[in-house]
Parts: C-alpha cells; structure tokens; sequence
C-alpha cells in the first residue's frame, strides 16, 4: 500500500529541499514580487493587496517563505504553514536574514491548526494550490478567513497536466488523459523527473467547489509565458506555454 499523498509529498520535500535554497534567497532578495514558472511581474498578476497594513495573511505551503517576506513588507502579519520541516527551515533562515518576523508551522494545509475567521488574506503559489486535496484544502481556507476575507492562489493549469505524457516528459499537442474525472496525479513512479502527489480539477468542477464552499469568484486568469521566454520551465516548453496556459490564477472572497 502507497503512502499517503501528505507523507510522501513531506518525503519529497524533505529530499529536494536544498535544491529550492538559491531559488529562496533569490526571491526574498527581490524587490518586487513575481509569480509561477515564468517569473511573470505582479503587475497584471495582482495576487497582492497593495497596501496590506493592519491585515492578517496566511500562506498555504509557504516553502522558503519568501511570498510571505513579500507580504509582511506589505505591512501584513504574516503566517506560513508547509509540510516539509525542511523548507521551512530555509524559510526562518532567510527571515532573520531579512529581518521579517514570520510565524512558521509545520503542517498540513488540508488541517490547520489555527482558529477559524483568523485571517483577512489567504494566498498559495503552488504550495497547496497542488500539493494539498482542493476538496479539503479549499474548505479550510474557507475555514481560516473572516468574512469577507479573499483566498487567492496560483498554480498548474489543468491542460498542462492532461497533455504531460505518461512517462513524466514535457507537455505536448495532444491530450493523454482525460479531462472528465481528473483530481489525483501521481507522479512518484513515472519514468522522466518522478515526484510527488499533485490534484487539479475541471474548471467547472473547482467553481462547484468554491459556491458550495461559500466562495464568490472574483477573477480568473491563464497565464501565457512571456514572447521573449525560451527554452522549458520544469514540463512546459516556452513554446507551448506561449500559445496554451500552463498556469491557473484563481482569486476568490469568503461570503
């Protein structure tokens, strides 16, 4: 019997962790927030609240920790939860480095161990965005924030992942699963980069979820890799990601 996706995405983790090192300093050492694969600019983007003074904020599978940097600069009171210890240790590293005061869990996402209505401002770049079951993660976020409060998050569209061939390799023309049914992909044992426990949904299917969760949709975007971007962003060519979304942005607010 496999393990669950929650402890074999935490071995996962735990595994690569140092290799998101330089990526993390990276990031907190920016000015200016940048999203997904492409590193697209939050102008356009807009996952932030400009002004976040006085507002609390959770990040759901906050990794290195470097959104929730961007946040507390932001003038918010920032927590991060992730399920690898790891991370999170390169997480508080670069906090102290910055001199950003984070409060880090380590957990799950799918069961938080904070009070509900706690937050004003939920966000996840990848993080549970994929790595956490949307038919739990979703409604604990819905759990954690006031009323009112807004949930955004970013992460794989799910026309990339339909078109990943089965072995792992890089998105392609044609479609090799189908888009009826989709929730769980398991990538621990494919041939080309094996990984963890991703989830995704039809589109149709995460709106169901938002309005029987208690969610309004307030935008959505798909995001298109930059004219002058070259090569391949993790399984997305450039090429591909130019003429069909490889990433999701879902924003949303608690009624």
């Amino acid at each position: 019997m496999k393990e669950s996706h929650v402890t074999s995405n935490r071995d996962y983790w735990d595994g690569m962790a140092d290799d998101w090192i330089a990526a993390g300093e990276r990031s907190w050492a920016s000015a200016k927030p940048f999203w997904g694969i492409w590193g697209l600019p939050e102008e356009g983007i807009n996952l932030l609240p400009k002004d976040m003074s006085g507002m609390s904020a959770i990040e759901l599978g906050c990794g290195t920790g470097y959104v929730s940097g961007w946040m507390a600069r932001r003038g918010a009171t920032v927590t991060g939860i992730d399920n690898s210890s790891k991370q999170l240790e390169t997480a508080a590293r670069l906090a102290k480095e910055h001199n950003t005061d984070l409060d880090l869990i380590h957990g799950n996402a799918e069961t938080v161990p904070l009070q509900d209505g706690t937050f004003d401002f939920a966000l996840s770049e990848y993080g549970a965005a994929i790595w956490c079951d949307p038919y739990l993660w979703i409604p604990e976020a819905h759990r954690l924030l006031k009323s009112g409060g807004l949930l955004h998050f970013l992460g794989n569209h799910p026309l990339a992942l339909l078109t990943t061939p089965p072995s792992g390799a890089e998105s392609e023309t044609q479609l090799h699963r189908p888009w009826f049914g989709m929730h769980m992909f398991d990538w621990r044992e494919v041939e080309i980069d094996p990984g963890g426990v991703e989830f995704n949904l039809p589109i149709a299917e995460w709106m169901r979820l938002f309005r029987d969760t208690g969610f309004e949709i307030i935008d959505y975007l798909e995001l298109q890799a930059p004219a002058e971007a070259t090569g391949s962003q993790f399984n997305s060519p450039a090429d591909w990601s130019q003429k069909w979304p490889a990433e999701q942005v879902w924003k949303l607010r608690k009624c």
